[in-house]
């Protein structure tokens, strides 16, 4: 017999085709989850510093030395977003692999 979509099922036949056993998808879903969360947040962090570092752009006055911190804060928050995006990727693909 091949898999039984569970979700289609009456109640009563649910426990029949064991739909209720299935902790190992339950476990990876809440991994899948949390990482994405977390993630997430990185993403948002990341985000709010290319904000924080165009502000300082704009505010910095054509001092050299604060041109410099900006351009670094936003390229740094640009890499850390690339790495989120990355990262987000190969856990995916790691847990769909598992």
């Amino acid at each position: 017999m091949g898999n039984v979509n569970c979700s289609q099922l009456p109640e009563a036949l649910k426990e029949a085709n064991n739909c209720n056993s299935s902790s190992a998808v339950d476990v990876t879903d809440n991994v899948r989850h949390i990482l994405a969360g977390i993630i997430g947040a990185a993403g948002l962090v990341a985000v709010i510093f290319i904000i924080i570092g165009g502000i300082n752009y704009m505010t910095s006055g054509g001092d050299a030395g604060k041109l410099k911190k900006a351009k670094d804060t936003i390229l740094y928050a640009v890499i850390g977003l690339i790495i989120c995006v990355l990262s987000f990727a190969i856990v995916n693909w790691a847990i769909n692999a598992i």
